[in-house]
Formats: structure tokens, C-alpha cells, sequence
């Protein structure tokens, strides 16, 4: 009973790992990268930055997203454009002020 409790807690513990996405934390601030992910359905996308690390980004009402000089619809976005992020570090959460699409 006692190995089937530890193996137990080893798969649930893997499945968590496995399914998560390790993000990073950065300092309120402008970043440039690529989106690796969309998941729209929690309009949120996954940004790498240009020196490596990984943004969480959920989009709210006030977040302002921008291509071409104009406001646009979170639908435009696509895994692989290159994107200009503007976050405000909150605790341990990064809120996105601003998402410009770059050419």
C-alpha cells in the first residue's frame, strides 16, 4: 500500500510538471520577443523574449493591443510574430499594459 501511495504521488506529481509551463518573472518594463503561444480561449499568449526567458501574459479589458498604428483584436494573434510587450511586474504576476505586433 505504502509503494502504491508514493508512486501515486510520483505520477501526479510529474503530470504536473509536465503539463505547466515554466515561466518567468521579469521587472516592470518594454520587451521584445516572439509569441510561442496562443490559448484564446484565456486570451492569454506566452511570450519568449529576445535574451531567453518566457512572459505569462493574460490579457485584460485595459490592455492595449496594437498592429500597423492601429487598436486590434486578440483573434490577430498568432504563434511566431515578433510582439513589443509592455508588463507591470505585480507580485509575482506580470499584467500586459500594451502588446504592438512588429512587422
Amino acid at each position: 500500500m505504502k509503494i502504491i501511495k508514493t508512486l501515486s504521488i510520483l505520477i501526479f506529481t510529474s503530470l504536473l510538471i509536465a503539463c505547466g509551463h515554466s515561466t518567468d518573472v521579469v521587472e516592470s518594463g518594454t520587451y521584445q520577443g516572439t509569441i510561442s503561444e496562443v490559448e484564446a480561449d484565456k486570451n492569454e499568449i506566452y511570450v519568449k523574449t529576445d535574451d531567453g526567458k518566457t512572459l505569462e501574459l493574460y490579457f485584460t479589458e485595459e490592455t492595449q493591443l496594437m498592429q500597423n498604428g492601429k487598436m486590434a483584436e486578440f483573434s490577430i494573434l498568432k504563434e511566431n510574430q515578433n510582439v513589443e510587450v509592455e508588463v507591470e511586474k505585480v507580485g509575482k504576476r506580470l499584467d500586459p499594459i500594451s502588446v504592438k505586433v512588429l512587422k
